[in-house]
Formats: structure tokens, sequence, C-alpha cells
């Protein structure tokens, strides 16, 4: 699926970009994940890590020279992410995190919705995507709204309750410790904050996407039922992804 036409561009804007450096964040430990949530080792498939939870294989991840595809002229109208910025109803003074920023495909388009006085924090794991996501936003004058944080494959490095609303594009089923990770990104949210994710319709065998990386509605739900969050809605506007809305509940601490 990986098009590296416009890969040489964004490596391009990276070039002399110092390493991201993320901000601090409090130190938390998870909770103990629950009997259900526990890992479990198995066959691995062609695209997976041998990894399941919830009784799912969980995906590789897609690394830095996927940036092309991320960038793909074509993105918005597969996908419609327009009408996925406009499903999020962001306002001006927001902070956002957009978790798995990748390039910064939505995290530069997030920036100009929450304004001047909002924030983006852009988190990836992978230095050089922060180096390209940088560059990104700097060559549209938006940089100095984003915040790149440098997180670890169980650890997002956001604050405590810093959030209003927190972005994962096609981005959960691929983490490596989806308990560790959603508890923190549970923590980083505001009371009543939002955790939006997106993520390819596993129902529908014509989303022409590997069967790894698509979720249904029911895995999503099963697996976010063991932390304190909210199901909130699934927004049927995109044409091939599920846009499921969650939310802290505001009386969570």
């Amino acid at each position: 699926m990986t098009s590296a036409r416009l890969l040489p561009a964004l490596l391009a804007f990276a070039v002399a970009l110092p390493a991201a450096t993320p901000p601090a964040a409090p130190a938390a430990a998870a909770p103990e994940a629950p009997p259900a949530a526990r890992y479990e080792a198995g066959s691995r498939t062609r695209d997976g890590i041998g990894k399941y939870y919830f009784g799912r294989e969980i995906s590789q991840v897609m690394g830095h020279l996927g940036a092309g595809w991320l960038e793909r002229a074509e993105r918005e109208e597969e996908e419609r992410t327009d009408l996925l910025l406009e499903a999020l109803r962001l306002r001006p003074g927001d902070v956002v995190a957009d978790f798995g920023a990748g390039s910064g495909y939505f995290t530069w388009r997030i920036a100009q919705r929450v304004g001047p006085s909002g924030r983006v924090y852009a988190v990836e794991v992978q230095p050089l995507m922060l180096e390209l996501l940088q560059a990104n936003l700097t060559r549209r004058g938006l940089a100095d709204r984003m915040l790149p944080v440098l997180g670890t494959a169980s650890d997002p490095k956001l604050p405590e309750a810093s959030c209003d609303l927190i972005l994962l594009v096609d981005v959960y089923h691929e983490l490596e410790f989806p308990f560790e990770v959603t508890a923190a990104l549970a923590r980083a949210l505001k009371p009543g904050g939002r955790l939006v994710l997106v993520e390819y319709r596993g129902e529908d065998p014509e989303v022409p996407i590997k069967p790894l990386h698509k979720m249904t509605v029911a895995q999503v739900r099963r697996e976010l039922a063991v932390h304190p969050l909210e199901f909130v809605e699934n927004l049927g506007v995109l044409p091939r992804q599920h846009l499921l809305v969650f939310r802290r509940p505001a009386a969570t601490r």
C-alpha cells in the first residue's frame, strides 16, 4: 500500500532539523490489567506480531517509509478526511493530541482549527516521523501551535488531564501495548474529554485494507471497556472507516 511518490519531498523538509524533545510529563503507573485484558502469545501471521489482545492479533507497525502513503493526493477523496475533521467539532483554544501523528497530515489541519490559542500534541514513537512532521508544520507557519512528543511503545508521554480531545487515526490496531497506552490516554484527557478512534471497518470485506489493519466496532468496544471511558457514538460519516467516540467521565480523576 505504501507509495513513495511524496516521500523525497517530505524528507527534504526534515534536513538539518534537530531531534524532537518531548515535554515533561508526570510519571504515573498504569493500572494492572484485568485478566480479560492480558496479552497472549500465538501464531504469527504475515502482517501480525504474534501477540494477541482480546483474541485479536496485533498488527505490524507502518514505519517512516510509509509517509508517502499517508500524504497521498487521493487520501481526502478516498477517506473523506474533510468529513472526519468536521465531525470532531474542534473549537479555537482546544488542546488536542494527534496520537500516532505520522507525517502530520492531521496535525497541521487540527492546528489550523484550534487557532493561535490552541495547542496540538503530536505524538510519535519514531523520531524521523517527528522530524517530517515538524518540517510539515514549519512550512505552513503552524509550528508554534504544535508540541512534538516522542513517546514509547507503552507510554504516550502526555501530561495528565491536559487534552480536550485525543485522536488516533488508523493507529490503535498497531499498538504493541494497547492496555497501557489506552490507560495513559484516558489519564491525559480532561474530565469530559473525548478519545476518538478511526479504524477501517473490519465488518466490511469490500474495504481494500489488510484484515489486521481493520477493526470491528464490537472489538474496539470490548477492548476499551476495561478503561474508565464511556462509549458515546459511532459516527457513520466516513466511506471506509469507523469514527468511534469515547469520553472520560467528568467525575473520573
